[in-house]
Order: structure tokens, then C-alpha cells, then sequence
């Protein structure tokens, strides 16, 4: 009878963690039941059906090597830390060294618990969902408390958090900037007819009105940039080498995801917006006036990036002041008319 994959996996495990030197594949193969089991029906089989043409063993080898590798990514993602050794001779080892996989008590209390579950509703609909209910699974198993979740409570239909995430841009970027690794990839500004490259050092992605912004260092400009993760084309490809500056803190990048996105106001802006219309500006509005013929007037705050928002409302918006706002959405709609 063939022996179950959680015992494989669990042998496996045991194996590296209980080694105090690298083990090759061979070595492993040779230790693990499961193993020695699978490579002997797949050279049964391979004999069978080459009649007399060869062995089986190439046949063995390659079932071999794709358990293996299945079993190894398996671990992983269940949190063993599983380290790949060269030797001198080329030869390449595994272990799991158990320094590194060895985490401090979980002193969660039932608040922090809550917390815990709230944040992983919040990504339910998002690329992190089965990262998400993965941790959650681990942090319960190495005993955090099970602390009523009043969300689970409610109706059918009542409100739950989501963060939607739709960019294909979102997930290597955010393996970038855990990796701590730059990046590569094709950016169009909302004034430009094409996208350029960028080579950034990211620091980390912020969500501001529902839209995802990379906060990171563009090392052609030499200077601290914001980019919106629509408007990245292609693939993003990581790149290799250290960063050249030094990452802010975290309360940092978000006060400059905030500047850049037009969250913080340094002025005030008069637009004419048509009714019925822009229910964001209107949210935002500092007075809004009545114009006749189907327009209203609203004053709103004016920082950096209200341009690009304003440019999306397209033909409904119309701005009065001040004249420097008014140039850049013209120039904009002139850039997107170009095509």
C-alpha cells in the first residue's frame, strides 16, 4: 500500500530537520520509505512498457525528482525553512536547520486574536487570501486562542472589509519589496502618450482610495517616487544587487504615498462639476453652489496628484481655479487625446 503523503511529507521534515550536515536528493531518496516505494513501481512501470528497449530508470529518476520537488514546495509553504547547500564539488544538499525554525511562544491575547481573523477577512478577495488563511491556520495551531469572531456572526449580506486586488503588478511587487530587491518594469504617466522604464528600489505598497500606489526609490531620477500600480505595463521583472539607499520607516512611505496620491491639501481648487456626477469630489467638497443649465460650482483642497483624479471624471468636470491645476489636467487630456 502506498504510503500517504502527510507521512511522506512528515518523514521528509524529520529527515532535514534531524541532520546535521547538507543531504543530497540521492541520500534522501534512498532514507525516505515513500521514496524507495515510488522509484520501485515507476521502474516496474518504465520495464514494463519499454519491452526490452532500456531500464526503467530514467522513467524513475524523473517521477522521483518531481516528488521531491512537490514535497519540498509543500514544506515550504507550510512554514519549514529549508535551506539548499553547494559544496565544493557542485553538489547540492538540504536541510532545515532548527535554529531557524524555531519560533517564540504566541502570546496573543483574545483582542489581538480578533485582530488577527479581521485581517484576514480583509484579504479574502484579494491576491494574500491564501497567504492569509494559511498564517491564520499556523498562528492557531501553535496555540493562538480561539476568540470569538463577531464577524462570523453577522447576517447574511451585513458589511465586511475587502481590499480588492486586481493589478497583476501587486504580487511581485510585494515579493520585492519583502526580498528587498529592485525592479524593472514599464511605467505610463497619466500625461505621457507611452510608457517608460523604470529601474525603482521599492520600499512598500500602500492602498489610498482604492487604488494601489509602490512607494519606492527611482534610481534614474535619484529621488523618491510613488507609482500607481495601474499604470505599470508588462511584466515586472526583480533584479539582483543591493539597495543604494536606505529605506525609510514605515510612517514615512505612507505620508508619501499621501503626498503624492492628493491626500494632503495644500490649497484649494474651484471646479465646476456636472450634477448628478463625481459623487468622490463631492464628498470631498469644501461648499458647493448651484450653477443652473445642469452644473454645480465646488471648492475643494488642492495637493499634489488632484490633477490626475480630476482627469478621470473626464467631460464632467470643468476647472476654474486655480490656473496652474487647470494647465495640468489640459495637458493630460491633451496627452490622452494623443493616444
Amino acid at each position: 500500500m502506498a504510503i500517504a503523503k502527510a507521512e511522506r511529507l512528515m518523514n521528509l521534515a524529520l529527515c532535514l530537520l534531524g541532520t546535521r550536515r547538507p543531504l543530497t536528493k540521492r541520500e534522501l531518496r534512498e532514507s525516505i520509505e515513500a521514496y524507495i516505494e515510488a522509484s520501485a513501481a515507476s521502474a516496474t512501470s518504465g520495464s514494463a512498457s519499454a519491452a526490452g528497449a532500456g531500464s526503467g530508470s530514467g522513467g524513475s529518476d524523473d517521477a522521483f525528482n518531481r516528488m521531491f520537488e512537490r514535497d519540498k514546495d509543500d514544506l515550504r509553504e507550510l512554514g519549514l525553512v529549508i535551506e539548499t547547500v553547494e559544496s565544493v564539488d557542485g553538489e547540492i544538499g538540504y536541510l532545515a536547520r532548527r535554529d531557524s525554525n524555531r519560533l517564540p511562544p504566541i502570546t496573543l491575547d483574545a483582542e489581538e486574536a480578533a485582530a488577527l481573523g479581521l485581517a484576514a477577512k480583509v484579504w479574502q478577495q484579494a491576491r494574500l487570501a491564501g497567504a492569509a488563511s494559511g498564517a491564520l491556520q499556523k498562528l492557531r495551531a501553535a496555540g493562538m486562542p480561539l476568540a470569538e469572531d463577531p464577524y462570523d456572526t453577522q447576517p447574511v449580506g451585513a458589511l465586511e472589509p475587502r481590499i480588492p486586488v486586481h493589478e497583476a503588478a501587486f504580487e511581485p511587487l510585494m515579493v520585492a519589496c519583502r526580498d528587498r530587491r529592485p525592479v524593472l518594469f514599464d511605467y505610463r504617466k497619466a500625461n505621457a502618450a507611452q510608457p517608460g522604464q523604470r529601474q525603482v528600489e521599492p520600499w512598500a505598497l500602500e492602498c489610498w482610495r482604492g487604488h494601489w500606489y509602490l512607494a519606492g526609490w527611482d534610481r534614474e531620477r535619484a529621488a523618491e517616487r510613488v507609482f500607481r500600480l495601474s499604470r505599470i505595463t508588462g511584466k515586472v521583472r526583480l533584479r539582483a544587487g543591493a539597495y543604494t539607499v536606505e529605506v525609510p520607516d514605515h510612517v514615512t512611505v505612507r505620508e508619501t504615498v499621501e503626498r503624492w496620491s492628493g491626500e494632503t491639501a495644500t490649497g484649494t481648487a474651484r471646479i465646476r462639476l456636472r450634477s448628478g456626477h463625481g459623487y468622490p469630489l463631492r464628498a470631498r467638497a469644501l461648499g458647493t453652489s448651484p450653477l443652473g443649465d445642469g452644473w454645480d460650482e465646488l471648492e475643494i483642497p488642492y495637493g499634489h496628484g488632484l490633477d490626475a483624479w480630476l482627469v478621470e471624471f473626464g467631460p464632467d468636470v470643468v476647472v476654474l481655479a486655480p490656473d496652474e491645476l487647470r494647465a495640468d489636467v489640459v495637458e493630460r487630456l491633451r496627452a490622452v487625446a494623443k493616444g
